[in-house]
């Protein structure tokens, strides 16, 4: 069951837009908004679930009545502000960005923190961020809200920051007043306030220096593969952090299985953990063989599977999640997923003629768990905060580990 993570995930690749704003004129924008308007509904598989098509068209039409004030950036936005109101999750709006600012932000409990920078600024990893070009954490929040679902706190705080860094997006905010550079006010762990000066660059040469904790906490240790596992014998625990839903071609999941299986057989583990908290979706299909095999294992039982969830499981990742909540023994440990139980899914997408913004939207109603509302929940809440982060401790992996 393919989700086209990968088109989904495209949405917040980083590219800008500014040079081909200025050659945007009033009815090219009005021809794109018209297409918007027109098409969408009719590719959709229910876009009037949530909203009335009376009112979409009646917000279409307030977009055109301000068509005179806007740009490229100011007019994403809009379209941005019409997606929240369509209120589906997988239904996005894709623009034309080709820069970021050199900056990686981490949302945890107790605020959004730089976890990755610009090298020259290193010495600003770790620290809070309070405001950009002057505009307080809240004032942004507020205007993110605006432009991102915002009634599953786990979707809204995993697409915001992935959204602060980009300078064309927050100039259609009126956050900043260019796309070239910002002007963040941070607070390091002593309190102290600091004003780091960024500069705009090309996505692709981005060279962050990164937390230290990306290269020693667990769930980080392999960024680049799509799935992977560590036994500890410590603990007789086997971590399997399944990153992605999509094969890896010079490793087939299957193959990957069997070994797991036959590492799980031999070693005797008293616990697996399944990691999901960082898996945006794919293809729900390739997990398949580890769930069937794991229905079957001695570690089948309350107390001995684990799988963490959290605000990034996503889409088929979340599919996964619920089958193992619905079908194991398994218990759930973590935070509430950005995807709702059920949903609409299975993207395409269409350009606008001009701007050449994509629309991405729901072909195909996943109904994956009859009756059921809302986000997937945990047995377990974990609260994650920037202190134990910084002192390289894992929340969710510590509560197992004291099981």
């Amino acid at each position: 069951m393919k989700k086209y993570l990968l088109f989904i995930a495209c949405l917040f690749i980083l590219f800008s837009s500014e040079s081909f704003s200025q050659r945007l004129t009033k009815k090219q924008l009005l021809e794109d908004l018209a297409y918007y308007r027109d098409t969408l509904p009719v590719k959709h598989k229910n876009l009037f679930n949530k909203i009335s098509k009376t009112e979409f068209e009646n917000k279409v039409a307030r977009v055109a009545g301000k068509i005179d004030t806007l740009n490229y950036e100011t007019f994403m936005v809009e379209l941005f502000k019409l997606n929240v109101s369509i209120g589906d999750e997988h239904t996005r709006i894709e623009p034309k960005f080709k820069t970021a600012l050199p900056v990686a932000f981490t949302a945890f409990d107790d605020g959004i923190f730089v976890t990755g920078i610009d090298r020259e600024q290193s010495i600003a990893l770790s620290s809070k961020l309070r405001a950009i070009n002057g505009h307080p954490i809240d004032e942004i929040n507020r205007k993110f809200k605006e432009v991102i679902k915002s009634d599953n706190p786990s979707y809204f705080e995993t697409y915001e920051q992935q959204f602060l860094n980009n300078p064309s997006f927050l100039k259609g905010l009126g956050i900043l007043n260019s796309g070239e550079n910002a002007e963040l006010t941070l607070q390091n762990r002593n309190g102290e306030i600091r004003q780091v000066t960024l500069h705009a660059v090309d996505k692709d040469s981005l060279n962050l220096a990164l937390s230290a904790q990306y290269g020693s906490l667990l769930p980080y240790k392999e960024r680049d593969r799509d799935y992977w596992y560590e036994y500890d014998p410590a603990r007789k625990t086997i971590y399997f952090n399944f990153v992605h839903c999509v094969e890896d071609e010079h490793h087939p999941f299957l193959q990957f299985n069997e070994e797991l299986f036959s590492k799980i057989n031999s070693l005797r583990p008293e616990k697996i953990i399944v990691d999901l908290r960082f898996n945006s979706g794919g293809n729900s299909g390739v997990l398949s063989p580890f769930i069937d095999s794991i229905q079957q294992s001695y570690l089948n039982k309350k107390g001995h599977f684990y799988v963490l969830i959290g605000k990034q499981t996503f889409s088929s990742a979340l599919m996964n999640a619920i089958a193992f909540k619905r079908y194991t023994n398994a218990i759930l440990v973590g935070q509430m997923t950005s995807g709702n139980i059920n949903h609409y899914g299975e993207v395409r997408g269409f350009r606008l003629p001009n701007t050449g913004i994509v629309i991405g939207y729901s072909t195909r109603y996943w109904e994956n768990w009859k009756g059921r509302k809302g986000a997937l929940l945990p047995d377990k809440k974990i609260t994650y905060s920037s202190v134990n982060f910084i002192n390289n401790r894992d929340e969710a992996l510590e509560y197992i580990y004291q099981r």
